[in-house]
């Protein structure tokens, strides 16, 4: 989610973790049971736009806000999914569930929401199905410039989306009419507001698509548990020098909403 969501029109209330955990604790044996898909935004304004465009077949998803930035996206996705494991024999699965006689209860996890769009390759009010969540910001200053967590050798700024479904989805988007682009999705946790902060954006990810900041924690969260993920983006301004009055919150909630009407057609046939 972008540094638009500032908008008094958008409510930032996080879930208490005690209602996600008593929520999640419900769920979980009947989750077991069917195919869930687990959707995660930031705000309640996406969460409704999400839960309207699936209509009367919500029930086969289970859609959270876990909050702004990606330590509360990454917190709430993996709360969601610890407690919404079934027990169903034991995991053979890598991550937090490894060894134990619990395996996750959803079969993908999706990072959903407004966001920024690169000029030239996410007009606005437009989508991006992301090929990959990326954390832009996630490394070292140098006095030679900024190296990543990758370089540095300390683990991967980078996750990769469940790259057939990502395909599907956008093919399904592009057939109902809805203007939707490929390439990678950044997580920042400073929304960008300047030119050159744009540019430097493009220097360390250059096919990058879409700025947001919660992608790639949740995307995080779902590889720990071996769940894959997505990330899709509903483009609600430019990505460069902060301009409010350009920004296009409610076209990209409606944009959102289409979204997830066909996002419900792709993951429940």
């Amino acid at each position: 989610m972008n540094e638009q969501k500032q908008n008094d029109s958008i409510e930032r209330n996080r879930p208490e973790t005690t209602s996600v955990s008593s929520s999640f604790e419900t769920n979980s044996t009947s989750a077991a049971s069917t195919k869930r898909v687990l959707i995660v935004t930031a705000v309640d304004a996406e969460k409704e736009a999400v839960l309207r465009g699936l209509g009367d077949q919500a029930a086969h998803f289970e859609v959270i806000a876990a909050g702004v930035g990606p330590a509360s996206a990454a917190a709430g996705t993996a709360a969601a999914l610890a407690f919404a494991s079934a027990a169903a024999g034991a995991s053979s699965r890598p991550g937090p569930l490894a060894g134990t006689a619990l395996t996750p209860a959803y079969t993908l996890v999706v990072s959903a929401g407004i966001g920024g769009g690169f000029p030239g390759r996410a007009d606005v009010g437009s989508l991006v199905v992301a090929d990959a969540m990326v954390a832009a910001d996630l490394g070292s200053q140098t006095p030679d410039g900024f190296l990543s967590v990758d370089e540095l050798g300390f683990g991967s700024s980078r996750v990769a989306a469940d790259a057939v479904l990502a395909a599907r989805l956008r093919h399904e988007l592009q057939q109902a009419g809805l203007a939707v682009s490929g390439g990678t999705a950044v997580t920042v946790s400073t929304a960008t507001g300047t030119a050159e902060t744009a540019a430097e954006l493009l220097r360390r990810v250059p096919d990058a698509a879409a700025e947001g900041m919660e992608g790639f924690g949740v995307a995080t969260a779902a590889q720990q548990f071996g769940v894959p993920a997505l990330e899709l983006r509903a483009i609600s301004n430019a990505v460069g020098p902060r301009d409010r009055d350009a920004w296009r919150i409610k076209d990209a909630l409606d944009a959102l909403q289409a979204a997830s009407s066909i996002l419900r057609e792709v993951l429940t046939s």
